[in-house]
């Protein structure tokens, strides 16, 4: 492991030329203070002073693999002294052998891949697809999501990031299965699964059938709660799509690439989507690309007819070679299946210990290395640490507990996520969850149930 070196002086200069000329996404300009970070390594990354931070957010969930994995390192740097850029209209030796490598990984009635630079164009591209494909106009998503944030792609995203960018047509929202909160006043997963979907064909029949090109899903819902799908849904899913003659666009941008212990999260049901959108840990984000996975059934409708849209760097052979050496390296070491083993025999009881020892935790959920902690002031009403689409006084203690120990945590409105590395090691989760034991109890005073 490198360590890393001081240098304060480095560090206040980053600073302050972020704070003269770096435009934030997703933020008030003037009330935010970006840290500085100087480097990163494994499951760590540090800032100039010398703090290093275990890393329980992957970033935005997208460090698959680890900061600076030397194999992937190596293979950008191959790629860029070789060829570092060609036109998208050129078949190039990187993009051939991603899109194989990806493809692969999906069914066997998805050969073709369209690449994009990132998660949201990937989505927009699908969207296009579907539509062309149906020549029908309507999308249908969960009101808890996030699909991305151009235009399309934030018009299906259902959380309060919608409501200043709604410029798209032809979005309609219904709530997805949620037992914590649930809609549809079930009493367990099998009743939330059928009252779900019952909710979704009403919605589909009141939309009329006739005008849905196609439904959009997180296969796992990311950022708006790691809410795993129960048994079945996803083949309800699937079943509602085949009768009303609806595409299934499978988002798996946030939950692909091993996060869930499988290449993509909706590999844990029987059934397979029609069009399936990837980014983040494609590349562990070490180069930014994303793409769409289509089904040959989709993939024929553009064989003698133009497909409309393009992108100058689309399958750029960096960021392709990086895809290559991260899926190869995901391979070659068994991070996957790692992610799966160490979810269930060491993730699944430490994040149950703390919900027995900490009253603030109403519910933990998730799968591999993708968990959420919902915290409540109250068990019995299930009343949010934080309102929807906003944080608290309570959660920023909580942040501010973790960083100061070394622990990131990936935070939205009530919630932690615990998204380590796919090959994080038993001790580094020990180490974090240790931290996080600490943090919760330095809030208990925020809990008023019984």
């Amino acid at each position: 492991m490198t360590e890393p070196i001081a240098n304060p002086a480095l560090g206040k200069e980053v600073f302050d030329l972020d704070r003269a000329h770096v435009f934030h996404s997703w933020s008030a300009q003037g009330q935010i203070s970006p840290m500085p970070v100087a480097g990163g390594q494994g499951s760590y990354f540090w800032d100039f002073d010398g703090n290093k931070y275990l890393d329980f957010s992957c970033q935005l969930v997208f460090t698959n693999i680890g900061f600076q994995h030397p194999k992937v390192v190596q293979a950008i740097q191959d790629q860029a002294g070789l060829l570092s850029t060609i036109a998208p209209q050129h078949a190039n030796e990187a993009r051939s052998h991603a899109a194989k490598l990806i493809s692969e990984r999906a069914g066997a009635q998805h050969n073709k891949v369209f690449f994009t630079n990132a998660g949201a164009d990937a989505v927009e591209n699908a969207i296009r697809m579907a539509r062309i494909h149906t020549n029908k106009h309507k999308v249908l998503s969960f009101y808890r999501s996030y699909h991305g944030n151009t235009t399309s792609a934030i018009t299906a995203t259902g959380d309060p990031r919608r409501w200043p960018n709604e410029y798209a047509y032809g979005h309609v929202h219904f709530f997805g299965p949620y037992l914590y909160r649930s809609a549809f006043w079930a009493t367990d997963e099998a009743q939330e699964c059928q009252r779900a979907l019952e909710h979704l064909e009403q919605v589909i029949i009141f939309e009329g059938p006739a005008t849905i090109a196609a439904i959009l899903l997180e296969s796992v819902v990311g950022t708006a709660g790691v809410l795993m799908p129960p048994a079945g849904y996803l083949e309800g899913i699937r079943a509602l799509c085949d009768k009303y003659g609806i595409k299934w666009i499978a988002d798996e941008v946030m939950s692909g690439f091993g996060r869930t212990g499988k290449w993509f999260a909706y590999q844990h049901s029987s059934v397979e989507p029609d069009l399936i959108v990837f980014a983040k840990g494609v590349t562990s984000g070490y180069i930014p690309l994303g793409g769409v996975i289509i089904s040959d059934e989709i993939a024929a409708t553009f064989n003698d007819r133009v497909f409309p849209g393009g992108l100058t760097y689309s399958g750029h052979p960096v960021a392709t070679a990086a895809a290559v050496a991260t899926i190869q390296v995901m391979s070659e070491e068994g991070m996957v299946e790692h992610a799966a083993k160490i979810g269930e025999e060491v993730i699944r009881p430490l994040i149950e210990e703390l919900m027995a020892k900490h009253k603030v935790i109403g519910e933990v959920r998730g799968q591999g290395v993708f968990w959420a902690i919902e915290l409540v002031t109250d068990r019995a009403t299930h009343e949010p640490l934080a309102p929807y689409g906003g944080s608290s006084p309570a959660m920023g203690q909580l942040m501010a507990a973790c960083k100061k120990a070394g622990m990131i945590p990936f935070m939205n409105f009530n919630r932690i996520h615990i998204c380590p590395p796919l090959n994080v090691s038993e001790a580094e989760l020990r180490e974090g969850f240790a931290i996080l034991d600490g943090a919760l109890a330095s809030i208990a005073s925020h809990y008023t149930g019984n």
